[in-house]
């Protein structure tokens, strides 16, 4: 019996793979149609912006180009005060990743780590928060930021304070909750052994619990920063008559004319705005996928 079973065991080993491989096939498969589904818009953003204005506005439209142009990306480097929509872009976002991600942390830490009243309330209000559409919060927040200027100088409109504040504050919630997790897979007996050890709280949050909860914090960041590098809603109702305070996304607005739409132009203007969110993505992708499987695990 035990040579059968054995012999057994042995043939279903050698057969599963097999069975296996047509799924698994199927799969790939999948993901790469998927994949050419979503690259797709990208491909042809690029490429547009590499065409000449007559292969644009043919109307036989191809998936290629025989001649490939740099116009359209001197155009786009040719308006004024592009480079200062870029700076104040990535300011922006600047800030609102490293805010956001220093409060998220220590919001999910004392959400995590202290019993107190309200607490599950606050947690679900986190959920309710986003639940919320942007654009029904546009009109109060404009009212909110005018209120907010008279009183506190460099938040009111027409300042970058206008948007940073806002993005804080969408970015937070989902920030709070994913984080929560993190710090409570962090076990409590570490804490209690580097008290034991003679550490502060202070020293075990930001030397011990910080880099454990760090791919988290980077998953966490690439959200905060993409809402806030492409945000448009926001920049359109709060900068009325500052252009110097201007964002990338609103330079867009200068190759939409009455006569006609740069649309090489426009091409070219959302190639360079992507280029930034790739670049912050290859940086931390490492870190970004450990974050989301912990964030799975979780």
């Amino acid at each position: 019996m035990d040579g059968r079973s054995g012999y057994f065991q042995r043939s279903a080993s050698r057969v599963s793979p097999r069975i296996r491989r047509p799924w698994r096939l199927a799969a790939e498969v999948t993901a790469l149609i998927v994949a050419a589904v979503v690259a797709f818009p990208l491909y042809w953003m690029v490429l547009s912006a590499f065409k000449p204005e007559g292969e644009i506005q043919s109307t036989e439209p191809r998936p290629w180009t025989g001649s490939p142009s740099l116009d359209s990306f001197r155009r786009v480097f040719q308006q004024e005060d592009f480079g200062r929509y870029f700076l104040n872009s990535l300011f922006v976002a600047g800030v609102v990743v490293i805010a956001s991600a220093l409060i998220a942390f220590l919001a999910a830490t004392a959400v995590a780590r202290f019993r107190f009243r309200f607490r599950t309330t606050l947690l679900v209000m986190f959920l309710v928060a986003q639940m919320v559409p942007i654009e029904a919060l546009t009109i109060p927040m404009f009212f909110l930021m005018r209120d907010l200027g008279e009183s506190v100088p460099g938040v009111g409109l027409n300042t970058l304070g206008s948007l940073i504040l806002p993005h804080i504050a969408f970015s937070l919630p989902f920030a709070i909750w994913m984080l929560r997790g993190f710090v409570k897979a962090v076990p409590e007996a570490l804490e209690e052994a580097a008290y034991l050890d003679g550490a502060s709280r202070s020293r075990f949050l930001w030397q011990i619990l910080f880099p454990l909860v760090f791919p988290g914090l980077v998953a966490t960041s690439v959200f905060s920063f993409i809402s806030a590098w492409n945000d448009f809603l926001f920049a359109k109702s709060f900068i009325i008559s500052a252009t110097e305070n201007s964002t990338l996304p609103m330079a867009l607005l200068v190759f939409f004319k009455d006569e006609g739409n740069d649309w090489g132009g426009i091409m070219a203007a959302s190639t360079v705005m992507t280029i930034p969110v790739l670049v912050f993505f290859v940086f931390v992708q490492r870190r970004l996928v450990s974050g989301l499987g912990g964030a799975v695990k979780d």
